[in-house]
């Protein structure tokens, strides 16, 4: 099919100052519009930038374009990690599965879609390809759709499909997707949270991972598994092995049997390749995937997480530092919940002992202003390179101590002085 397309500075000209803009996020980011968005500053004020997490430069996040553009952000992302946490930029906390409610309410009117899709197929439907999550939810409500059509943009098979009659504007580009490696990344002691995670598994489970190393760490250990099931909103490289081994078939899964359903993906050129036009892979809005009531129904739902720091009462905190913004609340809570209430399903949240500095990711409270992502009632499994706490219908005496044996050594000594002095002797 011919595409009637413009050039990238032409379909920016649709933006207008105070105009409140959705920027396509993860792997799908938009490069290039960006960057085009991004030499018009001097023309713009006040336009309000809206986004999930997002890979590569962000031009719009620059201090000396800080009069032009606004970070209004549903995630903080490391490229705009600065602007979040300054007086030209914002963060809104709230579930992924809830995001698309914002648009759709008109909570935060979009006035333009920014997106990245695949070429057109020949009836002329599009996709959003590697990033489905909020973005479809975003097409729908905003009035102005400026779609980067990029020939490399795996088409996904699910509800991620937009005509080409709904963009206003199309240019077309052919470039490489953001990739991303977290298994580089893979430490020593996150190889050993792995394994103890694996051992939580049983084979017919229905998998959730969240972002990072420690997921991937999870997903090297399961080769010898059978039978899984991948019930995620997102994944990454470490899943490819797994499908090819036949250790995930999703024979099990109550929804969706016999697929990967997912919000989106992020990870190498393999993998995009991989998942281009492939049936085994469904692609879903946010708002479906992370359902509480749709991830409860796959049984033994397993929900492997991490986070920043955890306090002795179980309280997580997943997205601060203190006060300052470091991400976002994301999907935590939609699957820490949903595992919970499925049959059989395990809640693990997973962390390394100390930060590289050698602090103590388990401590007495959390830094003042840390915000709680997860809350205690919603604790079940710990799990660091020191072994596993299980924490459900324990009592908060009895959860301290739990945490304080699987912290790392050099600090168990303060987490039991600090223990003592709250709770007293007879804590344990």
């Amino acid at each position: 099919m011919n595409i009637s397309s413009i050039s990238g500075p032409e379909a920016v000209q649709l933006i207008k100052s105070g105009n409140r803009v959705f920027l396509h996020g993860s792997a799908a980011t938009p490069t290039h519009l960006i960057k085009c968005l991004a030499e018009r500053a001097s023309e713009l004020s006040n336009v309000e930038i809206v986004s999930i997490s997002s890979f590569g430069p962000m031009p719009l996040a620059n201090e000396e374009n800080r009069d032009s553009f606004f970070f209004n952000s549903l995630f903080v992302s490391q490229n705009i990690r600065h602007a979040a946490n300054s007086l030209y930029g914002g963060y809104v906390p709230i579930f992924l599965s809830e995001i698309g409610q914002l648009f759709k309410r008109k909570i935060l009117a979009l006035d333009v879609a920014i997106v990245q899709v695949s070429p057109p197929d020949a009836h002329g439907y599009c996709s959003l390809g590697v990033s489905v999550d909020i973005a479809k939810a975003a097409v729908d409500s905003a009035p102005i759709v400026i779609a980067q059509i990029n020939e490399q943009m795996p088409r996904t098979h699910g509800d991620g499909h937009i005509h080409i009659s709904r963009f206003t504007a199309s240019v077309y580009i052919d470039e490489p997707l953001h990739e991303v490696n977290y298994a580089e990344k893979i430490s020593e002691e996150e190889l050993i949270i792995g394994n103890y995670i694996a051992e939580l598994i049983e084979d017919r489970s229905c998998l959730q991972l969240g972002i990072g190393a420690i997921p991937d760490a999870v997903l090297q250990a399961l080769t010898n598994h059978r039978d899984l099931g991948i019930h995620t909103e997102m994944f990454s490289n470490g899943l490819i092995p797994l499908l090819e081994s036949g250790a995930v078939t999703n024979a099990y899964k109550k929804k969706h049997k016999g697929k990967v359903l997912t919000s989106f993906a992020a990870g190498s050129k393999k993998l995009y390749n991989f998942i281009h036009d492939n049936p085994l892979f469904t692609f879903h809005e946010a708002e479906y995937v992370n359902d509480t009531a749709v991830i409860r129904k796959n049984p033994r739902m397993i929900s492997i997480n991490s986070c920043i720091e955890i306090d002795l009462t179980g309280q997580v905190c997943a997205d601060s530092i203190g006060t300052f913004q470091f991400s976002g609340v994301g999907g935590q809570m939609d699957f820490i919940r949903g595992a919970s209430l499925s049959d059989g399903g395990k809640p693990i949240m997973a962390l390394s002992a100390c930060t590289k500095k050698g602090l103590s990711k388990i401590v007495p409270t959390l830094q003042e202003g840390a915000g709680v992502v997860t809350t205690r009632a919603h604790m079940h499994y710990v799990v660091t390179e020191f072994g596993v706490a299980y924490l459900y219908g324990k009592n908060l005496k009895q959860r301290a101590k739990a945490l304080q044996q699987i912290a790392h050594p050099d600090h168990r000594e303060t987490l039991d002085i600090a223990i003592f002095e709250r709770f007293g002797k007879t804590y344990y």
